[in-house]
């Protein structure tokens, strides 16, 4: 067989014939396939019952718009949201998770717009998500209000305030758990560190204020803006510690390890076996040992890091980094630099970063009072800051406002625009008070000597202000009490403290005092009759304001009447602590004033209520002598029913034991 032939008998053609069906193809491939519908009710009952917004959009759809790259497109996202949510509160809980991290994330958006309603409503959410709800989610808020706090973005910078005073108004003890990450970004917002070669080698980095001309408003304005929200985080701080204590005029305070738990005692019950006391059972809820010990895995857990501001080590590294950039802020605000001429007079922005620069310090220095090692952080204190804040802060010191009036075009000043005159206001009166209560908490009895030019300023400061005190509020007299009685422990002779005595009495003799200004004066000298009564009688030397004072309490009660019954219960304990004390001179006002505390139509036991009448019965037993009269007063009370029986039974009980 020729090669010709074999190739044709391998390759041969098939014929196709006319309405015959084409052979199948050896390597041909089935393309026939079956289909058949999927159902799932479930989810399709799910997507129909989620609520939408006025746009037909519900939450997936807007929480998935928050990843879109057009600003726009998330803008409408947050409002719809916001929108969404108010109609339907109910979607928060369910989808908290997702809500909190999609907001959080837009801290730090390029668009000033998506920023501004991401804070909208991260205020709205504020108001409808309580604490324990977010607090596993405040890590991840945190760490994104970080991010924007130290973003490169001078504008991100400026909204990341505003999220801050959102979460310091809703959650401030959240806040104030992550310290030390948020001061550090705190400090970096105001200022850079120096990277001189000189400096390069100190152990600690040294820190100086930064200017930045692409911001929108000028450097003092926005130290002024970060040195405010600081302020506000380290009163969060304090109010979040487990001492608390007010500003001013503080109550004396029994020993951190000592818990009270008083209880009532029915002197006629308990004699009649009716009421058993149980001593130790009554001490309090839990003893409280005053011991160091401490379990081992409290001490190796919680680093000092964690501990943010309550480590004396964290504290002292804080106050050492932004006590100078306060310093160099004063500096930059103080009169000397706006104009040498007006003395001691402040513009009004000056004024408010100044005061923010002292709230801040005296807040620091109230955060050194907590710990155990208190008379060490004070000295430690005094050696490092007070040359400076001498320096500084007294050089002008007190200061005042400087007022701008604009006169109209028909005056007759035509040439002057603004006439610049002192004010009269006491704004400037809480600066004057915060850098008192500042330097006279350096002071003590020991360094008396050296301090007494800068004392004698603030004395004098304040015994003026006392004396023409005719606008004064409760909270700046708190301070000035605060401030009186600090200067009366560090010079306890009479020669220094009746001056101070005398200017507080002078205010009190005030008519129409507010009754929050009332109360404070009025424990003001019951604490200071305390704690001259505790001296020896060899060393005590009484005070003739403070006896004019204690002699002039019940005549007070007497007028007071039913006026003010909370008023008059404070009068009614200071006047019985002074009677159990046998001070002659109350005794005596007492006994020309009885008649009419007494009497039976329109005298203050029958007008008072049940607890303060018990307490004015009480007094009975303290009077010098019982005349007729006294007596005949009394029996009228009770016979005309102005008593209840039992406190008519306590009455000749007293007139019994006399």
């Amino acid at each position: 067989m020729t090669k010709k032939r074999k190739h044709q008998e391998d390759f041969q053609k098939v014929k196709l014939k006319v309405g015959k069906k084409k052979p199948r193809l050896e390597n041909a491939t089935d393309t026939t396939f079956k289909t058949k519908a999927i159902q799932i009710p479930e989810q399709l009952k799910e997507d129909g019952v989620l609520p939408t917004q006025n746009r037909k959009l519900n939450i997936k759809d807007l929480l998935s718009q928050m990843h879109h790259y057009s600003p726009g497109v998330k803008h409408n996202a947050l409002l719809g949201l916001k929108e969404l949510l108010s109609q339907y509160p109910f979607v928060i809980d369910a989808h908290l998770s997702n809500i909190i991290s999609e907001v959080a994330a837009v801290f730090t958006d390029k668009d000033p717009s998506v920023r501004g309603a991401a804070v909208h409503l991260l205020h709205f959410l504020a108001s409808k998500i309580r604490a324990e709800q977010i607090a596993p989610f405040f890590p991840l808020v945190s760490a994104h209000l970080s991010s924007a706090m130290t973003h490169i973005s001078e504008g991100i910078q400026e909204d990341s305030l505003k999220v801050l005073d959102v979460l310091l108004e809703a959650y401030p003890a959240l806040l104030t758990d992550r310290s030390v990450i948020l001061l550090k970004n705190f400090v970096e917002l105001i200022s850079h560190q120096q990277l001189s070669k000189r400096l390069k080698s100190r152990d600690k980095l040294s820190w100086m204020l930064s200017v930045n001309p692409n911001r929108r408003v000028t450097s003092q304005q926005w130290r002024l803006n970060v040195l405010t929200r600081l302020k506000k985080f380290l009163q969060a701080v304090v109010d979040g510690s487990s001492e608390k204590e007010d500003e001013g005029l503080q109550e004396q305070k029994d020993s951190p390890h000592s818990v009270r738990n008083p209880i009532c005692i029915s002197w006629k019950l308990h004699a009649n076996n009716q009421q058993h006391v149980q001593l130790f059972e009554n001490g309090g809820l839990r003893p409280k040992i005053n011991s160091s010990f401490r379990l081992r895995s409290l001490a190796s857990v919680i680093d000092s890091a964690e501990k943010g501001l309550s480590s004396a080590e964290n504290l002292k590294g804080f106050i050492e980094i932004i006590i100078p950039l306060l310093i160099e802020c004063w500096i930059e605000a103080s009169p000397a630099q706006s104009a040498p001429i007006l003395g001691n007079l402040l513009e009004a922005e000056s004024q408010q970063l100044m005061q923010q620069v002292l709230s801040i310090i005296h807040l620091l220095w109230k955060l050194t009072k907590r710990h155990d090692e208190t008379y060490k952080m004070e000295l430690w204190l005094r050696m490092n800051y007070l040359v400076d804040f001498k320096h500084h802060f007294m050089r002008h010191f007190p200061y005042s406002i400087q007022e701008t009036v604009k006169h109209k075009k028909k005056d007759s000043f035509k040439g002057n625009k603004n006439c610049m005159t002192s004010s009269n206001n006491i704004d400037h009166l809480l600066l004057n008070l915060t850098l008192c209560d500042i330097m006279v908490s350096l002071a003590s009895t020991s360094t008396l000597q050296a301090d007494s030019g800068w004392l004698d300023m603030i004395r004098k400061f304040v015994t003026d202000t006392l004396q023409d005190s005719s606008k004064l509020n409760s909270k700046q007299v708190n301070r000035l009490l605060g401030v009186t009685w600090r200067l009366m422990q560090i010079q306890q002779n009479k020669v220094a403290t009746e001056p101070l005595i005398k200017a507080v009495y002078t205010l009190y003799q005030q008519r129409n005092l507010l009754f929050p200004i009332r109360t404070l004066l009025l424990k003001f000298f019951s604490r200071v009759y305390q704690k001259e009564d505790l001296r020896s009688q060899r060393i005590r030397s009484r005070s003739k304001t403070l006896s004019r004072w204690l002699a002039g309490l019940p005549q007070q009660l007497a007028l007071l009447g039913v006026r003010n019954p909370e008023l008059s219960n404070q009068l009614i304990d200071i006047i019985h602590s002074a009677a159990s004390r046998s001070n002659k001179e109350l005794l005596q006002s007492l006994q020309a004033t009885a008649a009419q505390i007494y009497d039976p139509l329109e005298g203050t036991l029958v007008l008072l209520p049940a607890e303060a009448q018990r307490r004015l019965v009480q007094l009975v037993y303290f009077l010098p002598c019982l005349p007729a009269s006294l007596l005949a007063c009394l029996s009228r009370c009770c016979i005309m029913g102005r008593m209840s029986s039992d406190l008519a039974a306590t009455l000749i009980g007293i007139l019994h034991m006399r």
